[in-house]
């Protein structure tokens, strides 16, 4: 072999490994989102596996204990429902009746328990009526009184 022959050998050796590693990382990192339908039709369970469970909060679904942060709701996507548990601070967004995804692992029989919600919003914006400048909107905004958790 010339030493052209081997250092092209050895390139592509390390370009082969670099594919793998980057393919094999994205593939690991990758979280799934799910319906509960599609959860549901999973048979309830996808052990070891972090996913993406994505629905609407159902409307007197949500309990919450302050003193330990424990938070139950069920997510629906109009066919199937999931109960949900999570323990922190949900995000201010979070409501009954509003779209949610929730990050977590769900197991046979239990509740799916979530270590992240984000909550979804609007994705129109509207802007200040006529006569109220957006200085003044903003303003308006800012003298509001803070909520504390």
């Amino acid at each position: 072999m010339t030493k052209k022959t081997k250092l092209l050998l050895g390139g592509g050796l390390i370009v082969a490994a670099l594919a793998y590693l980057i393919n094999s990382g994205i593939r690991e990192a990758a979280v799934y989102y799910i319906t509960p339908s599609e959860l549901k039709a999973k048979g309830g369970a996808v052990p070891d596996r972090s996913l993406r469970l994505g629905g609407m909060v159902v409307p007197g679904s949500l309990h919450w204990e302050p003193k330990t942060l424990k938070l139950t709701f069920r997510l629906t996507d109009g066919k199937e429902e999931v109960a949900v548990e999570h323990t922190g601070s949900p995000p201010d967004l979070f409501k009954e009746g509003a779209g949610a995804v929730v990050e977590g692992k769900c197991t046979a029989g239990g509740p799916f328990q979530s270590s992240m919600i984000m909550a979804k919003h609007s994705e129109e914006y509207t802007p200040p009526k006529d006569g109220e400048g957006a200085a003044q909107h903003i303003h308006q905004t800012l003298a509001q009184p803070q909520r504390t958790p």
